[in-house]
């Protein structure tokens, strides 16, 4: 799908089919059919695949051709399906205009071309409009790590402050379902900063003389630091998944000694009675105390008395 803006009324506005490319500031190229994949390379832009915007090495994803500078990010979104996923997204920045070739929906594609005459930067350049956008893409990255904020507050909650019926295994297996779906997004925001990051520097290098010019050059600036302020807020949320991670599996360990230490208790404390059981079970001819009267209530009692004084012993030691 083919969507062309241009900048009227201090606005975006969605181009008609009809209209020619060449009016649009703003270009995005979204799973583009073989038509419109041509209608862009005919305004001298060169449209990558999925497979080239895949490629890890730097040449292939900033690099300068024929007066266009491509930059390619990995950014989360959502697929066809509905599933969250982590795609490349190119940007083709020239003086004229901005296209963005991607196959999936990051969320700023969908809020930024409402508001962005409400931005501070203005949309009434490519420069702007490539600005605006990627201040909407940051500022969806801090929602994603506030998000994953809360999620491991849940998750402390749930480990540090159980209920009065203690740690149920349900809740435990929550916790641990929950830590590795933070885990997911946090790893998810961590390569699209690492990329956005390595993108803005190109930008920096290359076109800061240019957007200084505009009077966006501590715009881009201040993005890369709110990058770093990102990525940092990252580290930290990292650090806290993992103990997280490691106060659920000992919560878990502590659980099971628990119940094993029950079992191990109940094994001990019918081991006498047991024992005793076993000799009064023996078939040998001569056992004196078979013939009394009162041998079986004596043995019972036998069984329970050797029972309550093992558990006394327990108390004592401090085991119980």
């Amino acid at each position: 799908m083919l969507t062309a803006y241009h900048y009227a009324d201090k606005r975006l506005e969605v181009l008609p089919d009809a209209a020619p490319l060449t009016d649009a500031e703003w270009i995005d190229l979204h799973d583009g059919t073989e038509d419109e994949v041509a209608r862009v390379r005919a305004l001298g832009v060169d449209v990558p695949t999925l497979a080239e915007m895949e490629e890890i090495e730097i040449s292939n994803r900033l690099y300068h051709e024929d007066d266009t500078d491509y930059l390619t990010v990995v950014l989360p979104g959502v697929d066809a399906t509905g599933q969250q996923v982590m795609s490349p997204v190119c940007f083709a920045l020239t003086q004229d205009r901005l296209v963005t070739i991607r196959h999936h929906t990051p969320r700023p594609f969908e809020t930024y071309p409402p508001r962005a005459g409400k931005s501070s930067l203005g949309c009434s350049t490519p420069d702007r409009v490539f600005l605006g956008l990627i201040e909407e893409v940051i500022g969806r990255l801090a929602d994603h790590l506030e998000t994953g904020g809360r999620g491991l507050d849940a998750v402390s909650r749930a480990i540090y402050q159980p209920g009065p019926k203690g740690h149920r295994p349900e809740d435990l297996q929550l916790a641990l379902s929950s830590l590795g779906a933070e885990g997911e997004r946090l790893g998810r925001v961590r390569l699209a900063l690492l990329t956005l990051g390595r993108a803005l520097n190109y930008v920096d290098q290359l076109l800061g003389h240019r957007l200084s010019s505009e009077g966006l050059g501590l715009v881009l600036k201040g993005q890369l630091r709110d990058i770093e302020a990102l990525e940092v807020h990252a580290d930290f949320l990292s650090s806290r998944l993992g103990l997280m991670s490691d106060a659920t599996m000992g919560t878990i360990n502590l659980a099971q000694n628990s119940t094993v230490r029950i079992v191990s208790v109940v094994a001990v404390l019918f081991s006498p009675p047991t024992l005793i059981a076993s000799v009064y079970g023996m078939n040998f001819v001569h056992m004196p105390e078979l013939p009394l009267t009162l041998g079986y209530p004596l043995a019972l009692g036998l069984m329970v008395g050797s029972a309550v004084l093992t558990w006394a012993v327990f108390r004592w030691k401090g085991w119980l």
